[in-house]
């Protein structure tokens, strides 16, 4: 293996590649040697990655889908195998967050919508990737979810309560898989530089010192950081890891 390129050669799909986290990992995966396809809901932010790549000479394919439509998930995924062969590694980036009220105070719409993306949208992209890793004789995938799919998050509890699911989904299939050559590791990132941290912030700018402050490494995360930990899990380095979730969180979640 290359340690430069340790992917070289592997098909890779990111969902949610459209900016942020997901843009991070679309270009580790790429810069590592991956042929990716990016797969998000808005062509206007797969441009942007895909010309945010370009720029450091890095191709990638772009696929508009929604993954909370069966249809759409079934098929991307087969036109990204009838197009390269295989499925060597997905990553499911796709979320949503949208919820900042006691949980009494919940609207059921937006349940609904965190569910269908944050759930159903990741157990849906693991289905259908699954089939082409199991005919091929293996694969990787990580699943995205959140510190907040390891401890509570008071005024975002569905949004916790999404992605302890992610987590339950992970352990559950690295279970039923690990003898058919398939790890499933998920990556629980802590507070992070994104978009979503951004929009958090114009709602309460008071809060920016609590958090570096809460922090026990005394800052919040870069989307590279967690581009990094998702790149390990899925290259041969992490060949013993499976049904992991791994806090990626500046020791968030260790006090």
């Amino acid at each position: 293996m290359n340690t430069s390129t340790p992917l070289a050669g592997r098909i890779a799909l990111v969902t949610g590649a459209g900016g942020g986290i997901g843009r991070e990992i679309t270009r580790a995966l790429a810069t590592a040697g991956a042929q990716v396809i990016a797969l998000d809901l808005s062509a206007d932010a797969l441009a942007a990655t895909a010309q945010a790549l370009r720029e450091q000479q890095l191709a990638i394919t772009t696929l508009q889908a929604d993954i909370g439509s069966a249809d759409e998930v079934r098929d991307a995924v087969a036109r990204i195998v009838a197009e390269h062969g295989r499925l060597d590694l997905l990553v499911n980036n796709a979320g949503i967050e949208e919820e900042h009220t006691r949980l009494a105070d919940g609207d059921e719409a937006l349940f609904d919508r965190l569910m269908r993306v944050n759930v159903k949208g990741t157990w849906l992209c693991m289905k259908h990737a699954l089939a082409p890793m199991l005919a091929q004789g293996g694969g990787c995938i990580v699943n995205i979810a959140s510190v907040a799919g390891l401890v509570g998050a008071p005024l975002q509890s569905v949004y916790a309560g999404t992605k302890h699911a992610v987590v339950g989904l992970t352990k559950s299939a690295a279970a039923e898989y690990a003898r058919k050559n398939i790890r499933v590791n998920a990556v629980c990132p802590g507070i992070t530089r994104t978009a979503m941290f951004e929009r958090a912030l114009e709602r309460a700018p008071q809060r920016a010192k609590a958090i570096d402050r809460a922090q026990p490494m005394g800052r919040i995360g870069e989307p590279q950081e967690i581009a990094q930990a998702v790149l390990w899990l899925a290259s041969d380095a992490a060949s013993f890891v499976t049904g992991q979730a791994l806090a990626v969180d500046g020791g968030l979640t260790a006090v």
